[in-house]
């Protein structure tokens, strides 16, 4: 089995204090693990922490193949992050954007207008500054980046947050879609009922550990703090 996500007792620390505490998990290729639980359970972090964006001061961490305790920098260009922070620029309007992400990711900036059409982002909106959208419109927005960059995994932070009905509906099929193509999905979500059909596998989150199988056999575990 190939595994895009390989986690063993990984530990990060923001100071002295613990954001992950011998995590340890193993995602397949193509595999989506719906991560649950109460706020400040750690599922952020874990997020975080896929994408390179936290330390990792022990443990064995490689995710898509790169070793994120000697290379965290490497990940970023092949993963799509959907956090609480969209991560755009308030001075560019989306397409600009979408043009400047994806340069930046060595990707065709044709990729563009497709991802842009497909979030309900076109006509004037696609010039329009990201600081005068809406909140739904900036989440439609970074989800549009993420759609553009075509990334090998996805890693999403409740991303039905701030949408409206249609947006939600948009999501889950995006997600699907992802989903068939083979890409791999790791989703930290309240919305049980709407994740169940869609995710392989549920990480419950409940008191800074976790426990693998919910929604389908388990297949590894890992602890948080």
């Amino acid at each position: 089995m190939a595994l895009a996500v390989h986690f063993r007792d990984v530990v990060s620390l923001a100071g002295r204090f613990p954001l992950l505490s011998g995590a340890t998990i193993d995602v397949a290729d193509g595999e989506v693990v719906h991560l649950r639980g109460p706020n400040g359970a750690g599922k952020t972090s874990l997020l975080r922490a896929l994408a390179g964006l936290l330390p990792v001061d022990s443990g064995e961490a490689i995710v898509l193949g790169h070793d994120l305790r000697s290379d965290p920098r490497a990940v970023r260009r092949v993963i799509g992050l959907l956090g609480h922070s969209t991560f755009l620029y308030d001075d560019l309007s989306v397409e600009e954007n979408l043009r400047f992400a994806l340069t930046a990711s060595h990707q065709p900036i044709e990729r563009a207008a497709g991802a842009i059409d497909r979030l309900g982002l076109g006509g004037r909106l696609a010039a329009t500054q990201v600081s005068k959208l809406s909140a739904g419109q900036r989440r439609r927005c970074a989800l549009a980046v993420l759609l553009a960059k075509a990334p090998r995994l996805w890693l999403l932070d409740e991303p039905h947050a701030g949408l409206d009905p249609e947006g939600r509906e948009l999501v889950d099929d995006l997600i699907k879609e992802a989903r068939d193509a083979g890409v791999t999905i790791v989703l930290a979500s309240h919305d049980l009922e709407r994740m169940a059909p869609i995710a392989d596998r549920v990480v419950e989150v409940v008191g800074g550990r976790l426990s693998a199988g919910v929604a389908a056999e388990a297949k590894g575990g890992f602890h948080v703090a």
